[in-house]
């Protein structure tokens, strides 16, 4: 199980730091003209929906050990 600062941090990364990285690489990409952009952005988006499953899991983990003692 997580402490709570790194659920904290991890899920400040997940609902702002990887949408808002998605984002901006998207925007410039196609301004600039950066490689890889669809490739990029589609492997944050996963590893941005991988940490958001992860999170649900230790919060339900965190809510039933909390029911239970």
């Amino acid at each position: 199980m997580l402490s709570n600062r790194a659920y904290d941090v991890l899920k400040d990364v997940a609902q702002l730091v990887l949408p808002a990285l998605g984002t901006l690489y998207f925007a410039l990409s196609g301004i600039w003209g950066w490689p890889y952009g669809e490739q990029i952005v589609g492997t944050i988006a996963a590893v941005d929906a991988f940490l958001g499953v992860l999170l649900k899991l230790s919060s339900i983990q965190y809510y039933k050990d909390k029911g239970e003692q």
